[in-house]
């Protein structure tokens, strides 16, 4: 796997994670990543884990922490953090609409189920469908596409990702009740630190 499908992949998983509540088709596929044991280390030593059924640990245990983290006491918002008034930015004034629109990217709130474009799983999501583009122009060998599309990643990761998913990741760690939470959101914060920094590059 190349470092762009590699980086498209782990966008997508972050995406889902943080998007929805968790369901067994999907906590199977995660589970059945090559190396799941170093990117969920404390989940995989979990007791409730390995004793639990499949039912409750996602539906009693799993997901009401999700609840807590994603809808309850946690704000997964963009516009949340950088609002002088810390309110979500509902309409089309929203920072990342418009960016969006450049790239033909439409998001569904209803299907999404969430409020606001700026949700951390769907600008999550917009940075794979970004990395998607630069992989077909690769295949392409278009140089100048490619170099476009990871000088837009780098922004959007600047502008928008950056500017408040570190502090929302930070306090998922600390408030998550679950090692799949905790586990997922460290992933996601040295994720984002390392893609950064390999744009830079």
């Amino acid at each position: 796997m190349s470092i762009t499908e590699k980086r498209s992949s782990l966008y997508s998983l972050i995406s889902r994670i943080f998007i929805q509540e968790m369901d067994e088709h999907t906590l199977s596929k995660i589970e059945k990543i090559d190396n799941i044991k170093e990117l969920f280390p404390n989940y995989f030593e979990w007791d409730k884990r390995q004793t639990l059924s499949r039912y409750k640990l996602i539906n009693e245990i799993l997901n009401v922490d999700f609840t807590d983290i994603a809808i309850m006491h946690l704000i997964p918002y963009e516009t949340f953090y950088t609002r002088k008034d810390a309110m979500i930015e509902t309409g089309g004034a929203n920072p990342v609409v418009q960016i969006y629109n450049d790239y033909g990217y439409r998001v569904d709130l209803d299907r999404a189920r969430v409020v606001s474009p700026d949700h951390i799983g769907v600008e999550l999501e917009f940075m794979k469908i970004l990395i998607d583009a630069q992989k077909k122009a690769e295949e392409d060998n278009d140089i100048e596409a490619v170099k476009q599309l990871k000088e837009e990643q780098k922004r959007f990761l600047e502008d928008h990702l950056l500017a408040f998913a570190p502090l929302y990741f930070i306090n998922v760690v600390e408030q998550a009740r679950t090692p799949f939470y905790k586990d997922a959101a460290k992933l996601a914060l040295e994720f984002l630190l390392e893609d950064y920094e390999y744009l830079n590059k």
